[in-house]
This record gives structure tokens, C-alpha cells and sequence, in this order.
């Protein structure tokens, strides 16, 4: 591995003053002026006092508890200042101590993936849940202005339109993508929009769903309105090229997500980059990685700018993570990949209208597995790969779906390598005859699926996998990794514990136990000639330096391995099979559909001596039959009941044996 690479970046960064520069077109050093570090978002730090040799030394420097308030909100440091959200606040405190400089409540809280602010010209930038961002006064936190960039807001925030990542700032322009379409509007496209930072006027809007007569179009049905349902979800916080003069974001999947018989064609710009002129909002390139996507394929992972020299030669790159883990590796400049990419044939469905291929990088490595792990999920089910069809004649499919889909990478331009994190975990996607209903994980839980995560370094020349450990729990939607020019990687566990790895084996080298769940990525920043790191865990922000010596605190409730039955538990001796379910979160209001598999309730509970009677109100024949044998409904046709009388107190899953998919909990007391 080129770990000799570490000695030219400190030298480097000596020379031009990194680790003192305070600005987010350089490698974060002395501050930690945007979510990502820099407007790269490559979640780097050119600082080195802590390194391999003496990060055991790394301990408590403060705490600030937030009241109750969560987030997953990584700290800006800039202008002496740090700036944080949690909850329904913003915060400005003092990076040495963790005192309040300042508090402003907001009307909505901050929502979505990476919850943060921008800063520059003197204001503190925020994207709200409501479809609004908001502009404060950076040393008072008095609001300056307030700008609405969705089209439509539910009152409240509930539903709507909303500003998922935190924004990012570059050239007295204010950019942030806009998510979550629930309820009907005109135009219900994700979309990006640009501001004046001075005064919050909208400079430009670029929709995500090209209308009529606009490029892109074509590939949408050529009649009807279904372009105007599109989707393409902007979850994450911009990357920023100011040389180029480019921002570049990841869009999510088309609407209805699991519905393709309605919107036939690749519906372009979703699953895709798409790189926007920062002064006039205008398509440079785009590159689509997942053509009419029915398969949950967002871009949420952050997308991370990179300058690696291949062969004698210089290339600038930008990294974008697909959520089967396939690093795609493209010209920041033209979108070209620079690696090879090949279309390969995925399975077919001419209902679904599925993309007959899809883009994968030749020769690179998948990070985690392509298709369900033997032993992952409970019997009854058909383990599935990545691009299996999802579709009403396989109800009881389930893949991987899921495996590098949020968390932010970084990329260390002392090694060069990407570093991942992801998640192992089966989800069940379930397809109805309404293409607008969308089921994820079954509607009551399934027992018995298995998960883990995993971490993963990446060369940026060869897209080749240079090491992966599988971790203990799910972080899909966690810390992620921030590198520094220390030869570490800092990391956050479910389980409480701040972890720093050896960024050129992934050996564990120092944890922390910080009480709970650290949510947030991490963040580097300097003090004088202290350097400290930064990460929030639930709802408590700690920072930590060398020497240290506030204590940890008591871990939290270990984190499960394996799904359990969730929802409550009812009362009641009188259980349907197959019933009418509400999609609340459909892009019309609300919609009522059947499912012919499911117990309801899904967990019940009876006295001891009690009779329970099953009714099939389906169309199909079913069954309640109990996973160790000890009772049976016996066969039940449509319309019909049958009972069961139960003396022993126990808890009992049971399933219907034609369907064993359909799983359910009686509790006996």
C-alpha cells in the first residue's frame, strides 16, 4: 500500500499552510468549515497531531447535552465558532469548552440524512423540514432571512416538500436539494435550488424530472402526466467544484418507486449525478446509474471530489457510491467514468418495463454481498440478488437492497483510497396490484432476519477492494469515516462506542464509549496547538483531544443483530387472515389495499384457557400452524373460520403452511 504517500501530504500541506487554511475549497485543517470537511466533501483533515502511535491517549475533552434533542448532525467549525443542529435548534458553541454562544429555536426541525448547516458571508445556513431555508446572523443567531424552495409545504412540515442534506455554500450562493414528496402538487419532482446568500432570492431552480420540451423528457411515457409524480429526491448535501464552476448531487429513485408498468423509459434525471453550472443552474452532464429504477437504488450516499495521479497523469475524479456497493469512478469535468463501465443484462419483467441492462464498473469490487447470504433470513422466503424484479407474483422475495446507501465515505489523498461503510441486511420490498403502495421490511416486522455491517477501503485506480472487516451492527445510516493525515479513521458504532482504525490495515486501534448511539459523522478541528475530534452521539456532542479527561459514560442497550416482531401486542381472541391496510405515505394522501398474507393482528395475546379463531377473509386457502408443531388451525378456506383452544401460558410464532412467509405472534399468559 503507498503509505509512504502520508509523508508527501504533511509535507504538502506544511508548505501551503493547510492545516491552518480555513476554507472548504482546500482539505479541512485547522477548522471544519463544512459538513464534509470541504466543499470535496471528502470527510478528510490534513491535521496529524493524532496518529497511529498516541491515539490511545485520545480521551474526554467536553460534552454538551442537548436536552433530550437527537441529531445526526456533523459540527461546522469556522470563525472560532462551532455550529450545530439538534432537534428543533440551531446552536453556535465554543469549540474549546462546549458552551452555548448562542441558540435560535426554528419553526421545524432540520430533517433527512445529514442534518448540518453552511456558513459563509456571515450567516449560518439551514435547510428545514417545512421546504425553507433559513439564514442567521453567524455571531448573534438572529434570523436574516427565510426563503421557501419547495413548491408546496404540508403545514407543519408533516408531508410535503422538504431540505433533506444541510446546504452548502460557494460563491455568494446558497445550494440545497429538496426531498420528500407526499402529498399532490403541480410538479412532484425533487429539484435543486440556488440562493442568494446575502438576501435568500432564488437564482435558479434546476427539476430533477424533465418537463415537456426539456431534454430528459423523452425519457419519461410520452403521454399522460406521470413525469409530473417523478420523484428524484435530493437527499444529500451538494459537492462543490468552484474551479469548474460545478455542483455536483446524487438524485433518488422515479414515482411510484416499485411501480414501473406506469412510467416506461430510463426516467431520467433520477438515480443519477447530475453536475449544475453554479452561477445559472444549468446540466453539464449527468450520468444515470440505475435505469428505471424499481429496485430503491437512491443516491444518498454523499458524493466525494477527488484528485488522484494514474500513470503520470492527474485525473479529477468524483466518486459515487451505488447502493449495491459498486464505486462508480467518473470525470468530474464530463461525467466520462474513468474506469470502464459496461451495460449488463439484469433479469427481465415486461410488466415492470425494467431496463433490459444496467452499469456496472469492470474489474471493480462489490463492497458487501450482491445477493442474500445462506442462513440471513427465516424459512418461507426466496433469498434475491440486487436487480431481481420485485413484483406481485413474488411476494415473498427478499434482497439485499440496502448496503451502502447513506452513510458518507472519505477519501484520503495520502493513500488513496475511498473508505465506506455499509450495511448487510435483507429487506423486504413488497410489491401490490396499486403501483402508488410501498411496503419496506413487511408491514408487521419478520422474525429472524439477520444483519450486520461492514467497512471497506477502495482504490481510486483499480476500484479494487484493498481491505473489508465485517462490524457487528447495522450502520447504513450511521457515522460513516472521516480520515485524517494521522494515518486514522474515526468511526461511530450503534453501540455507543467512537472508534479510531488504522486507515492502511482497518485495524482497531481505540474506542470510546460515549453513552449511546453515535449517530453523526465525525469532525477534526484545531485550538491553538490542540487538535480535537468531534462527533455527535444521540443527543449529546462530545469532543475529544489528547489527554483528555472527561470519562465515558455507561453503554447503552446493546443494539440487535436479528429482526423481532414489532408494533404492540392486542388483546383479542379474534384474528383475521388477509386484510385491508392504509399506505399513508403515498403521493396521494392515503390508499387502501389488501394483503392476502397477513395476519392481523400480527401479535395478539389470550388467557390461558382462552379459544382463538382465525377467519380468512382472503382469496386463498391458509393456515395458523406453530413453528415447534404444537397446534394447528388446519387448512381454511376463503370465508371461512377455524379455532384453537389454548391451556399452556407461551409465547408461539406461528405461519400459515402454504404461505410460511407469513409469519405471526400469539402470546398466551
Amino acid at each position: 500500500m503507498r503509505r509512504s504517500g502520508i509523508a508527501a501530504v504533511l509535507l504538502l500541506s506544511t508548505c501551503l499552510g493547510w492545516a491552518a487554511y480555513a476554507g472548504p475549497d482546500r482539505p479541512a485543517g485547522k477548522d471544519w468549515p463544512a459538513v464534509g470537511g470541504d466543499w470535496a466533501n471528502s470527510h478528510y483533515s490534513t491535521l496529524y497531531q493524532i496518529d497511529t502511535a498516541n491515539v490511545k491517549q485520545l480521551g474526554g475533552a467536553w460534552l454538551h447535552k442537548f436536552d433530550g434533542e437527537r441529531s445526526r448532525g456533523t459540527p461546522v467549525i469556522a470563525d472560532g465558532k462551532m455550529f450545530v443542529t439538534a432537534g428543533t435548534h440551531v446552536y453556535a458553541l465554543d469549540p474549546k469548552t462546549g458552551d452555548t454562544l448562542w441558540t435560535y429555536k426554528l419553526e421545524t426541525p432540520p430533517i433527512g440524512l445529514f442534518k448540518g448547516v453552511a456558513v459563509g458571508q456571515g450567516l449560518v445556513f439551514v435547510g428545514l423540514m417545512e421546504g425553507d431555508v433559513v439564514a442567521l446572523d453567524e455571531k448573534t443567531g438572529m434570523p436574516v432571512w427565510k426563503q421557501a424552495i419547495a413548491e408546496q409545504a404540508a403545514p407543519g412540515g408533516q408531508g410535503g416538500q422538504w431540505v433533506a442534506g444541510a446546504p452548502a455554500y460557494v460563491d455568494g450562493r446558497v445550494i440545497a436539494g429538496l426531498s420528500g414528496v407526499r402529498t399532490p402538487v403541480d410538479r412532484n419532482d425533487g429539484r435543486i435550488a440556488a440562493l442568494d446568500a446575502k438576501t435568500g432570492k432564488v437564482k435558479w431552480v434546476f427539476h430533477v424530472v424533465p418537463g415537456p420540451g426539456e431534454a430528459g423528457h423523452e425519457t419519461w411515457p410520452r403521454t399522460g402526466e406521470i413525469w409530473k409524480k417523478g420523484g428524484g429526491a435530493v437527499w444529500v448535501t451538494p459537492t462543490v467544484d468552484p474551479a469548474l464552476g460545478l455542483v455536483y448531487l446524487g438524485t433518488g429513485n422515479p414515482i411510484p418507486e416499485l411501480g414501473g408498468e406506469e412510467r416506461a423509459g430510463d426516467n431520467l434525471y433520477t438515480a443519477s449525478v447530475v453536475a449544475l453550472e453554479i452561477k445559472t443552474g444549468k446540466l453539464r452532464w449527468h450520468y444515470q446509474l440505475t435505469h428505471h429504477d424499481i429496485y430503491e437504488m437512491d443516491l444518498g450516499t454523499p458524493l466525494v471530489l477527488y484528485d488522484e495521479k494514474n500513470g503520470g497523469k492527474m485525473r479529477k475524479g468524483v466518486g459515487v457510491m451505488r447502493t449495491d456497493g459498486y464505486l462508480f469512478l467518473l470525470d468530474r469535468a464530463t461525467g466520462k467514468p474513468l474506469l470502464p463501465v459496461e451495460e449488463r443484462p439484469v433479469p427481465q419483467s415486461a410488466r415492470l418495463k425494467t431496463a433490459p441492462t444496467q452499469p456496472f464498473p469492470v474489474g471493480a469490487d462489490q463492497v458487501g454481498p450482491n445477493c442474500i447470504e445462506k442462513g440471513a433470513v427465516p424459512a418461507g422466503f426466496q433469498p434475491g440478488c440486487y436487480f431481481d424484479v420485485i413484483d406481485v407474483d413474488t411476494p415473498n422475495l427478499i434482497t439485499p437492497t440496502l448496503t451502502t446507501r447513506s452513510s458518507p465515505m472519505a477519501y484520503s489523498p495520502a493513500t488513496g483510497l475511498f473508505y465506506a461503510t455499509g450495511v448487510v441486511s435483507p429487506l423486504w420490498l413488497e410489491r401490490w396490484d396499486d403501483p402508488y403502495v410501498f411496503s419496506g421490511d413487511g408491514v408487521n416486522g419478520v422474525p429472524g432476519v439477520k444483519w450486520h455491517g461492514i467497512m471497506a477501503a477502495i482504490d481510486a485506480r483499480t476500484d479494487k477492494i484493498v481491505w473489508q472487516k465485517t462490524m457487528p451492527y447495522r450502520i447504513e445510516n450511521g457515522s460513516g469515516v472521516t480520515a485524517t493525515a494521522g494515518g486514522l479513521l474515526f468511526h461511530g458504532e450503534p453501540d455507543g462506542n467512537l472508534q479510531a482504525y488504522d486507515d492502511k490495515s482497518g485495524d482497531l486501534l481505540w474506542q470510546f464509549q460515549t453513552g449511546a448511539d453515535v449517530i453523526g459523522p465525525v469532525a477534526i478541528y484545531e485550538l491553538g496547538s490542540q487538535e480535537y475530534v468531534a462527533a455527535m452521539s444521540a443527543g449529546t456532542l462530545w469532543a475529544f483531544k489528547l489527554g483528555g479527561t472527561v470519562a465515558p459514560l455507561p453503554a447503552p442497550p446493546t443494539p440487535p443483530t436479528e429482526s423481532t416482531f414489532r408494533g404492540r401486542v392486542e388483546a383479542t381472541d379474534h384474528i383475521k387472515i388477509s386484510a385491508v391496510l392504509t399506505d399513508n405515505r403515498a403521493i396521494v394522501k392515503s390508499i387502501d389495499y389488501r394483503d392476502e398474507y397477513i395476519f392481523k393482528p400480527a401479535r395478539a395475546k389470550v388467557k390461558a384457557g382462552g379459544i382463538v379463531t382465525w377467519t380468512n377473509e382472503g382469496t386463498l386457502s391458509h393456515s395458523a400452524t406453530a413453528a415447534d408443531g404444537s397446534w394447528t388451525t388446519g387448512e381454511i378456506a376463503p370465508g371461512q373460520s377455524a379455532t384453537v383452544k389454548f391451556d399452556k401460558p407461551g409465547t408461539y410464532t406461528y405461519s400459515c403452511t402454504d404461505h410460511p412467509w407469513s409469519y405471526a405472534q400469539l402470546v398466551v399468559e
